[in-house]
């Protein structure tokens, strides 16, 4: 048997165990279908690193919630419903990968080396603990088996400088690096890296440093767990009922009545475009929640709109809404972007993780970076119906196509571009 890499299920982001929750809460009896797509489509893997995937998928059998490990949640998260402890905490409680997760290869063009084929089917409030470990399996296959060409030298000291020159500018941040890392312990060492800077700046720095999205890590180093939510809640509400004109709506309905309003969160703007969010985000939603996240689109133009719906729309007070940014992010765009946000009126945030967590340099020419893989797990089916997303990045829609067009024509969607939309080489500069 392999040696496992998951060891433990808080080895995830944070969003995943309050949609966890609030799936077994809401919505116990839904079937769902999840499927894994390689935007990076050029990177193909070879046998070993499919075999490898295998043995790990099985691994994931041995899994549950430790008592230490819910006794945690219950004092990190103290607004997961107690149904909820109770199901974690039961005998019944169990993942079955064997039936749950289907890996299969496709030939590809390059001799020896093969597509990925993943398919992820059973009841919903299981399935949603598999996306963060299995995409963490999938890009640490390929640089165990296929790119070899890196070493780990100088990644705690990289994480330390960008920590460090976040701190030294006054940006608040997040880790958000567990998805596409390069391994599990490249993400431990990237956190040793940012709390060392954190330490250095003393309280100041404990204070801009809000934590990390990955729960065993914020565990380890003793700092608050980040997250609210994903996409996959708003179309997975969208594709059980069929109503695309109140599925935001509808999915902070079921958010605030299981979590309560104070604990509300970021709204997660773009999963049908943000401009048919920002019809339903009004009062009493746009009171409940603290702030919003931008994860696709213009940056800028994203950060003009939102201002605009708060202050000029709203008219809420400058500097009463936040905005985080988690889209492809590093250092000196999250500096510039800061400065976007208070020119609006705007408290700003950064989830930064691909660039903490797959921040490489080819081994045999440092002057070259090894690319990360741009790989992403998303609903395709709920209960036998179609689920899309139709976000502000026209490289990020997914889903059934003629569902897609559909939907659009209902929403009024208008198709948008913009300068940083290459989902094939995200990474790349």
């Amino acid at each position: 048997m392999a040696e496992p890499v998951i060891t433990s299920l808080l080895d995830t982001d944070m969003y995943k165990i309050t949609m966890h929750a609030a799936v077994f809460t809401n919505f116990p009896d839904a079937e769902v279908v999840y499927k894994y797509t390689n935007r990076s489509s050029q990177m193909t893997f070879n046998q070993d690193a499919v075999d490898w995937l295998y043995a790990q998928f099985k691994t994931f059998r041995t899994l549950t919630f430790t008592q230490e490990e819910i006794k945690y949640l219950r004092k990190a998260i103290p607004y997961l419903p107690e149904t909820y402890f109770n199901y974690i905490s039961g005998e019944d409680f169990k993942l079955s990968p064997g039936d749950e997760i289907n890996l299969s290869v496709k030939e590809s063009s390059q001799p020896g080396h093969y597509d990925l084929d993943i398919h992820i089917k059973g009841l919903w409030k299981d399935m949603i603990l598999y996306e963060i470990p299995v995409l963490a399996l999938v890009s640490e296959a390929y640089f165990k088996f296929v790119d070899t060409d890196w070493t780990y030298d100088g990644q705690l000291e990289n994480a330390y400088e960008k920590a460090k020159k976040l701190l030294s500018n006054g940006i608040v941040f997040s880790e958000f690096g567990s998805r596409r890392r390069r391994s599990l312990n490249t993400q431990d060492l990237v956190m040793q890296g940012i709390m060392k800077a954190v330490e250095e700046y003393g309280d100041e720095g404990k204070k801009l440093f809000l934590g990390s999205s990955n729960v065993l890590f914020s565990k380890k180093y003793g700092v608050k767990p980040i997250g609210t939510v994903a996409h996959e809640w708003m179309m997975g509400i969208a594709s059980i009922t069929g109503d695309y004109l109140s599925a935001n709506k509808n999915a902070m309905d079921y958010w605030i009545k299981t979590f309560g309003k104070e604990h509300a969160g970021l709204a997660l703007t773009d999963t049908f475009g943000t401009d048919d969010f920002l019809k339903a985000f009004k009062p009493p939603y746009s009171d409940c929640y603290i702030g919003v996240r931008q994860d696709s689109g213009d940056p800028v133009k994203y950060t003009e709109k939102i201002a605009h719906h708060y202050y000029d729309v709203l008219k809420y007070p400058k500097f009463s809404k936040m905005i985080c940014y988690s889209d492809s992010l590093n250092p000196d765009k999250a500096i510039e972007y800061a400065k976007v946000a208070n020119d609006k009126g705007l408290k700003a945030t950064f989830g930064i993780g691909t660039n903490f967590t797959n921040d490489f340099v080819k081994k045999s020419n440092p002057s070259q970076k090894s690319e990360p893989l741009n790989i992403v797990i998303k609903l395709v089916e709920v209960n036998g119906n179609h689920a899309i997303k139709i976000s502000d990045n026209l490289g990020k829609n997914m889903g059934d196509p003629e569902t897609v067009r559909k939907v659009k024509r209902e929403l009024g969607y208008t198709e948008a571009t913009w300068s940083g939309d290459n989902e094939a080489h995200r990474w790349a500069a």
